[in-house]
């Protein structure tokens, strides 16, 4: 079996704060292969984010990686020398943020931006670089691309942004790119077009993609598979058809049940109570164990199963199990 692209084996990573020690992610695995979309969802505040920036090595300085690894082509990223992790960035893997009009400079054109990551990334020429980046814009469906290279990015729409933000994280052909939220703050045509585009060229390049995001459906429409993060947790990992058609953990059912849908009504979509746990306190092993209709003793002690290969959960009580003699101890329905 070949190896794959993205590897994230166990990591756990805490942010050293002034409010006590943020436990951000807890024995976190997932993996991208090449050519494959791998989902990242849950709500805010997860992990999600973090996830990525940990595996392109652009981690705050607060946080520290306390244990796990990640290697992006059999290469270890977690304590290799920051040049070594620098050389990919661009070159063999490239994100998509999820604020265009904050990932870009504000005073200076687009095809200036675009020509930086050529020159420093791609070993072009002041003069190739123009074109180049010309050719970019072009690749990713930008009208009249010589004129918008020498447009700022206050002259251009979002979603023309987000574009050029494209243009950029692919202009050096990388063999991995992250998507974080890639279609925040833009309008629904808006996005079907950006998440098309990405996916079009993803399976053109035959790239391997980690898109983030909290809209389930567009993971449905997009991914192969899906990792569904909570509270810095991994918690159900699957194909994307076989997760939707029967999901495992509890978290993941309220998390469909409580996404909007065309025929459902406002009535039938669920909400899921309480919140994410301060990451600074004591834990349990089962970081959802306070919200869950499914919980049993065993959550407050047990380690959690490990996650397995194929459709993978870690939970004590998944769905389609009933354990003899036990009972759930949180009842969602008399909260």
């Amino acid at each position: 079996m070949a190896a794959p692209l993205l590897d994230v084996d166990g990591l756990s990573l805490e942010f050293r704060t002034r409010s006590g020690v943020v436990k951000a992610l807890e024995d976190v695995s997932f993996q991208v292969a090449k050519g494959e979309i791998l989902g990242l969802v849950g709500e805010s505040g997860s992990g999600k984010s973090v996830s990525a920036y940990a595996a392109m090595g652009i981690l705050d300085a607060a946080g520290c990686v306390t244990a796990g690894a990640i290697r992006y082509d059999g290469m270890a990223v977690t304590g290799a020398p920051e040049r070594e992790v620098a050389k990919l960035r661009g070159r063999e893997m490239a994100m998509i943020f999820q604020s265009p009009r904050t990932a870009l400079n504000p005073i200076r054109t687009v095809g200036d931006q675009i020509g930086d990551v050529l020159r420093r990334h791609g070993g072009a020429t002041r003069q190739t670089a123009r074109a180049r980046a010309v050719e970019a814009l072009a690749q990713v469906r930008i009208p009249d691309p010589a004129r918008r290279a020498r447009a700022y990015p206050f002259e251009l729409s979002g979603g023309m942004c987000q574009r050029v933000c494209i243009a950029m994280a692919l202009a050096c052909r990388p063999k991995l790119l992250i998507c974080d939220e890639p279609t925040t703050g833009l309008d629904v045509t808006t996005q079907a077009a950006i998440m098309a585009l990405i996916v079009e060229l993803c399976r053109e390049r035959g790239m391997g993609a980690l898109l983030i995001t909290h809209d389930l459906h567009l993971a449905a429409e997009t991914c192969d598979r899906i990792a569904v993060m909570h509270a810095g947790h991994v918690v159900e990992t699957g194909a994307a058809a076989d997760l939707f058609a029967q999901p495992r953990h509890p978290y993941t059912a309220s998390l469909i049940a409580a996404t909007p849908a065309a025929g459902r009504t406002l009535d039938a979509i669920g909400a899921i109570p309480g919140n994410l746990p301060d990451l600074r306190a004591a834990l349990p092993p089962c970081r959802y164990r306070a919200r869950c209709p499914r919980a049993l003793g065993v959550c407050d002690a047990d380690p959690l199963p490990p996650l397995g290969s194929g459709h993978g959960v870690r939970c004590h009580n998944p769905l389609g199990c009933n354990p003899m003699g036990e009972e759930a101890t949180v009842d969602h329905a008399a909260a």
